[in-house]
């Protein structure tokens, strides 16, 4: 069953729950001239996403289609997407432009943004922050809302769980749960911690974001910043000695 709940001014999260790994996966829509999917989900879920999208806008007007990096639950269906919407452009880092998306994912060239670049859709503007290992991967990056401060922060505070569509509540205790519990298995080091990380961490949160805007699990509302530093706090507790 999706989910679909609106966690900013014409943003929504479009999420379903998969029980076998307890884990859900969200999508989010942005409403306006011209409309912004960040994540499209895997390409076995497009149609679920595809209707759930049909019921805020027409599939075929969709504008951008922004990820973080190449992983299938991140651009997995982009180009089921653009054979969708004919117009439609991918908005990722020139890095993952040049190195993978135009070659292997993309059905027409993406845009490729450089950091600090700014993305105009109508009364929105995303600012794309490069932040390469963070969540992970090379090519990452990481859109910020400016008009309402919404950072789309793709695998940052993961939660398990079907978990509550927004919170005011601790996520960075329900992270550090699922990161301990990972590193016993086949899952371990799923967030690389490296000296990128904390310089990072610490250049997101000087954004001071209203909303965290997380793949897996409850959409944040409160002090982002601080969310951000007690983050970057769990990761050095939970992952930092994996590095020394």
């Amino acid at each position: 069953m999706t989910q679909i709940t609106e966690v900013a001014p014409d943003v929504f999260r479009i999420t379903f729950f998969v029980e076998p790994f307890n884990l859900q996966f969200s999508q989010f829509l942005v409403r306006d001239e011209q409309p912004l999917l960040f994540h499209t989900g895997p390409r076995g879920f497009f149609s679920t996403v595809r209707e759930a999208v049909a019921t805020l806008i027409d599939p075929t007007a969709l504008r951008w289609i922004g990820f973080s990096h190449v992983e299938a639950d991140e651009c997995g269906s982009l180009s089921e997407w653009q054979q969708t919407a004919h117009h439609s452009t991918a908005v990722c880092s020139m890095v993952g432009k040049l190195v993978s998306v135009d070659d292997c994912v993309a059905v027409r060239p993406a845009k490729g943004m450089v950091d600090g670049e700014v993305l105009e859709t109508g009364k929105y503007r995303f600012r794309f922050l490069q932040t390469p290992h963070v969540p992970h991967c090379w090519e990452a990056g990481l859109l910020f809302e400016e008009t309402h401060r919404t950072l789309f922060c793709s695998d940052l505070f993961h939660q398990g769980g079907n978990v509550e569509p927004v919170t005011q509540s601790d996520v960075v205790g329900r992270c550090r749960n699922v990161l301990e519990e990972y590193q016993k298995g086949p899952l371990a080091n799923y967030l690389p911690y490296s000296h990128l990380t904390d310089s990072t961490l610490v250049r997101l949160s000087a954004l001071d974001p209203k909303a965290v805007a997380t793949m897996h699990g409850s959409v944040f509302v409160g002090d982002g910043r601080q969310a951000l530093n007690d983050f970057a706090t769990m990761l050095r507790e939970v992952l930092g000695d994996e590095r020394d």
